[in-house]
Protein backbone atom coordinates (compact mmCIF):
# COMPACT_ATOMS: atom_id res chain seq x y z
CA UNK A 1 0.00 0.00 0.00
CA UNK A 2 1.27 3.48 -0.86
CA UNK A 3 2.26 5.81 1.99
CA UNK A 4 -0.63 8.20 1.41
CA UNK A 5 -3.18 5.38 1.29
CA UNK A 6 -1.80 4.07 4.55
CA UNK A 7 -2.17 7.54 6.08
CA UNK A 8 -5.74 7.86 4.79
CA UNK A 9 -6.53 4.42 6.18
CA UNK A 10 -5.10 5.41 9.59
CA UNK A 11 -7.14 8.61 9.51
CA UNK A 12 -10.25 6.57 8.68
CA UNK A 13 -9.57 4.34 11.69
CA UNK A 14 -9.28 7.35 14.00
CA UNK A 15 -12.48 8.88 12.58
CA UNK A 16 -14.26 5.54 12.96
CA UNK A 17 -13.08 5.28 16.58
CA UNK A 18 -14.48 8.72 17.35
CA UNK A 19 -17.81 7.90 15.69
CA UNK A 20 -17.98 4.53 17.45
CA UNK A 21 -17.34 6.28 20.75
CA UNK A 22 -20.10 8.79 20.10
CA UNK A 23 -22.50 6.01 19.21
CA UNK A 24 -21.54 3.99 22.31
CA UNK A 25 -22.11 6.96 24.60
CA UNK A 26 -25.53 7.55 23.04
CA UNK A 27 -26.35 3.84 23.56
CA UNK A 28 -25.24 4.14 27.19
CA UNK A 29 -27.54 7.10 27.73
CA UNK A 30 -30.42 5.27 26.10
CA UNK A 31 -29.82 2.23 28.33
CA UNK A 32 -29.66 4.43 31.45
CA UNK A 33 -26.00 3.60 32.17
CA UNK A 34 -24.72 7.09 31.35
CA UNK A 35 -25.84 10.67 31.77
CA UNK A 36 -25.46 13.12 28.90
CA UNK A 37 -22.19 15.06 28.95
CA UNK A 38 -22.70 17.97 26.60
CA UNK A 39 -19.14 19.27 26.99
CA UNK A 40 -17.92 15.86 25.80
CA UNK A 41 -20.43 15.86 22.93
CA UNK A 42 -19.30 19.34 21.86
CA UNK A 43 -15.66 18.21 21.89
CA UNK A 44 -16.46 15.10 19.86
CA UNK A 45 -18.46 17.05 17.28
CA UNK A 46 -15.70 19.69 17.11
CA UNK A 47 -13.17 16.94 16.44
CA UNK A 48 -15.32 15.44 13.69
CA UNK A 49 -15.77 18.92 12.22
CA UNK A 50 -12.14 19.99 12.36
CA UNK A 51 -10.30 16.81 11.39
CA UNK A 52 -12.30 14.94 8.74
CA UNK A 53 -14.20 17.90 7.34
CA UNK A 54 -11.42 20.52 7.29
CA UNK A 55 -8.22 18.47 6.92
CA UNK A 56 -8.89 14.95 5.68
CA UNK A 57 -11.60 15.41 3.02
CA UNK A 58 -10.03 18.45 1.31
CA UNK A 59 -6.74 16.57 0.87
CA UNK A 60 -8.53 13.59 -0.64
CA UNK A 61 -10.27 15.91 -3.11
CA UNK A 62 -7.22 18.00 -4.01
CA UNK A 63 -4.69 15.23 -4.35
CA UNK A 64 -5.94 11.66 -4.52
CA UNK A 65 -9.23 12.24 -6.34
CA UNK A 66 -7.80 14.93 -8.64
CA UNK A 67 -4.98 12.67 -9.82
CA UNK A 68 -7.19 9.61 -10.18
CA UNK A 69 -9.74 11.62 -12.17
CA UNK A 70 -7.11 12.23 -14.89
CA UNK A 71 -5.91 8.61 -15.01
CA UNK A 72 -9.07 6.48 -14.80
CA UNK A 73 -12.40 7.30 -16.43
CA UNK A 74 -13.98 4.35 -14.61
CA UNK A 75 -13.31 6.13 -11.33
CA UNK A 76 -15.31 9.25 -12.25
CA UNK A 77 -18.72 8.11 -10.91
CA UNK A 78 -17.38 7.14 -7.50
CA UNK A 79 -15.12 10.20 -7.28
CA UNK A 80 -17.99 12.52 -8.14
CA UNK A 81 -20.24 10.84 -5.56
CA UNK A 82 -17.57 11.09 -2.86
CA UNK A 83 -16.81 14.73 -3.70
CA UNK A 84 -20.53 15.51 -3.48
CA UNK A 85 -20.58 13.90 -0.03
CA UNK A 86 -17.58 16.01 0.96
CA UNK A 87 -19.41 19.16 -0.17
CA UNK A 88 -22.38 18.44 2.10
CA UNK A 89 -20.17 17.48 5.03
CA UNK A 90 -20.44 20.89 6.65
CA UNK A 91 -24.26 20.78 6.49
CA UNK A 92 -24.23 17.30 8.02
CA UNK A 93 -22.04 18.52 10.89
CA UNK A 94 -24.30 21.53 11.46
CA UNK A 95 -27.33 19.18 11.61
CA UNK A 96 -25.53 17.10 14.24
CA UNK A 97 -24.66 20.24 16.22
CA UNK A 98 -28.25 21.49 16.02
CA UNK A 99 -29.60 18.16 17.26
CA UNK A 100 -27.09 18.24 20.13
CA UNK A 101 -28.12 21.80 21.08
CA UNK A 102 -31.80 20.86 20.94
CA UNK A 103 -31.12 17.86 23.18
CA UNK A 104 -29.24 20.05 25.64
CA UNK A 105 -32.07 22.60 25.73
CA UNK A 106 -35.01 20.16 25.73
CA UNK A 107 -33.52 17.51 27.98
CA UNK A 108 -34.79 13.96 27.55
CA UNK A 109 -37.38 15.16 25.01
CA UNK A 110 -34.52 16.01 22.65
CA UNK A 111 -32.69 12.69 22.99
CA UNK A 112 -34.44 10.85 20.14
CA UNK A 113 -33.55 13.60 17.67
CA UNK A 114 -29.93 13.62 18.80
CA UNK A 115 -29.68 9.84 18.62
CA UNK A 116 -31.14 9.89 15.10
CA UNK A 117 -28.69 12.62 14.02
CA UNK A 118 -25.73 10.67 15.43
CA UNK A 119 -26.84 7.46 13.72
CA UNK A 120 -27.45 9.23 10.42
CA UNK A 121 -24.05 10.93 10.46
CA UNK A 122 -22.18 7.79 11.50
CA UNK A 123 -23.89 5.56 8.92
CA UNK A 124 -23.24 8.03 6.10
CA UNK A 125 -19.61 8.52 7.08
CA UNK A 126 -19.03 4.79 7.49
CA UNK A 127 -20.41 4.09 4.00
CA UNK A 128 -18.33 6.97 2.63
CA UNK A 129 -15.06 5.66 4.09
CA UNK A 130 -15.81 2.12 2.91
CA UNK A 131 -16.40 3.35 -0.66
CA UNK A 132 -13.07 5.15 -0.58
CA UNK A 133 -11.19 2.13 0.72
CA UNK A 134 -12.92 -0.54 -1.35
CA UNK A 135 -13.50 1.33 -4.61
CA UNK A 136 -11.06 4.25 -4.85
CA UNK A 137 -7.97 2.70 -3.26
CA UNK A 138 -7.84 -0.28 -5.66
CA UNK A 139 -8.38 1.98 -8.69
CA UNK A 140 -5.70 4.37 -7.45
CA UNK A 141 -3.20 1.55 -6.89
CA UNK A 142 -3.89 0.22 -10.36
CA UNK A 143 -3.98 3.43 -12.40
CA UNK A 144 -1.85 6.12 -10.77
CA UNK A 145 1.72 6.63 -11.95
CA UNK A 146 4.79 7.05 -9.76
CA UNK A 147 4.75 10.83 -10.26
CA UNK A 148 1.13 10.90 -9.06
CA UNK A 149 2.05 9.00 -5.92
CA UNK A 150 5.00 11.31 -5.29
CA UNK A 151 2.69 14.34 -5.24
CA UNK A 152 -0.06 12.60 -3.26
CA UNK A 153 2.38 11.17 -0.71
CA UNK A 154 4.02 14.58 -0.25
CA UNK A 155 0.64 16.18 0.48
CA UNK A 156 -0.39 13.56 3.00
CA UNK A 157 3.06 13.26 4.58
CA UNK A 158 3.15 17.04 5.12
CA UNK A 159 0.74 16.42 7.95
CA UNK A 160 1.29 12.72 8.43
CA UNK A 161 -0.77 12.92 11.57
CA UNK A 162 -3.40 15.64 11.21
CA UNK A 163 -4.60 14.64 14.65
CA UNK A 164 -1.60 16.57 15.91
CA UNK A 165 -2.74 19.58 13.87
CA UNK A 166 -1.57 23.06 14.64
CA UNK A 167 0.62 22.84 17.74
CA UNK A 168 -0.98 19.52 18.61
CA UNK A 169 -4.53 20.89 18.98
CA UNK A 170 -6.19 17.82 17.45
CA UNK A 171 -4.07 15.46 19.51
CA UNK A 172 -4.94 17.46 22.63
CA UNK A 173 -8.63 17.35 21.76
CA UNK A 174 -8.45 13.60 21.03
CA UNK A 175 -6.65 13.00 24.35
CA UNK A 176 -9.18 15.12 26.22
CA UNK A 177 -12.04 13.13 24.70
CA UNK A 178 -10.39 9.80 25.56
CA UNK A 179 -9.75 10.95 29.12
CA UNK A 180 -13.31 12.16 29.81
CA UNK A 181 -15.32 9.65 27.77
CA UNK A 182 -16.62 6.85 29.96
CA UNK A 183 -15.35 3.30 29.65
CA UNK A 184 -15.37 1.33 27.40
CA UNK A 185 -15.10 4.29 24.98
CA UNK A 186 -12.42 6.12 26.92
CA UNK A 187 -10.67 6.26 30.26
CA UNK A 188 -13.20 8.43 32.11
CA UNK A 189 -15.53 7.23 34.85
CA UNK A 190 -18.37 4.89 33.88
Amino acid sequence: MKKSLSIIHDEHRAIAAMMHGLRQIVAGIEAGRLKPDFALFRDMVEYIDKVPERVHHPKEDQYLFARLRTRCADALPVIEALEAEHRIGDARIRALETAMQQYEQAGQAGFAGFKAAVNEYVEAEWKHMNREEHEVFPLAEKHLADEDWTAIDAAFLSNQNPWQGEAGQYQKLFSKIVNIAPAPVGLGPS
